[in-house]
């Protein structure tokens, strides 16, 4: 069961890893419209622990945040058994440089998007990296 009840097994399901309350409610909301199960984690540390204990489709995953940055989450994911390391995964962030791109590319990132994201980008991209229809 996700936060928001019951997931269908032909629901792609997200993981969307943000510190900003206002950006996971923002991405929820977006995905969900768009046929998506949506779960939140706060930062890199609480993502591990959720892709250890759930499956999921995609991974949206900012950069900067406490405890464990997208950089050092995703390397940790990548780090792991083979299952773990093909999920599709979207890095976003503020930062806009072609560094700040190579990083996310190094660390294991299918696809780094600057914010803010319209909600038309984020589903596309969504739907494109978690390879189904919602």
């Amino acid at each position: 069961m996700s936060e928001t009840g019951p997931v269908s097994a032909d629901r792609p399901r997200v993981l969307v890893v943000d510190d900003a309350s206002l950006v996971r409610m923002y991405y929820r909301g977006t995905l969900e419209r768009a046929g998506f199960a949506v779960d939140e984690a706060l930062n890199g540390i609480e993502a591990l622990e959720r892709v250890l204990t759930s499956t999921y489709d995609l991974l949206i995953v900012d950069v900067n945040m406490p405890k464990m940055d997208g950089f050092s989450f995703l390397r940790a994911l990548r780090s792991r058994e083979p299952t773990l390391r093909s999920i599709p995964v979207l890095m976003t962030s503020t930062e806009s440089s072609e560094g700040d791109r190579e990083s996310a590319r190094a660390a294991g990132a299918n696809f780094y998007l600057v914010k803010p994201l319209s909600e038309d980008v984020l589903v596309a991209h969504a739907k494109a990296l978690a390879g189904r229809r919602p």
